[in-house]
């Protein structure tokens, strides 16, 4: 065999191999990191929206209604009282029929 022919086997194998690793990377990206982003944003903008007299839920399934807030946390009046929380732990705003 001569050498040139070999140098163009091993490049062709070379190649063979690198497209499943670019199928894989491809499908984690949709199936792993772009619907992660999309939940990000989400939960990023319902921390901006964010305004005293909304009721929402937390992540913990705590439910009350914003009495006061801050840069990175929420007053939330509940039954027994009022509950201080970070703005990134409220999951959903129940007022609004926005279940995101």
């Amino acid at each position: 065999m001569s050498v040139a022919y070999i140098a163009q086997a091993d490049a062709g194998s070379s190649l063979g191999v690198l497209w499943p690793l670019l199928l894989l990377g491809g499908l984690m990206y949709f199936l792993i990191i772009r619907p992660q982003r999309k939940r990000t944003r989400n939960q990023q903008a319902l921390s901006a929206a964010l305004e005293v007299g909304d009721q929402v839920r937390t992540i913990g399934g705590l439910m009350g209604v914003i009495v006061g807030l801050g840069d990175d946390w929420v007053t939330l009046g509940i039954e027994e009282g009022r509950i201080r929380v970070l703005r990134s732990a409220v999951a959903a705003r129940m007022n609004t029929g926005d279940s995101s």
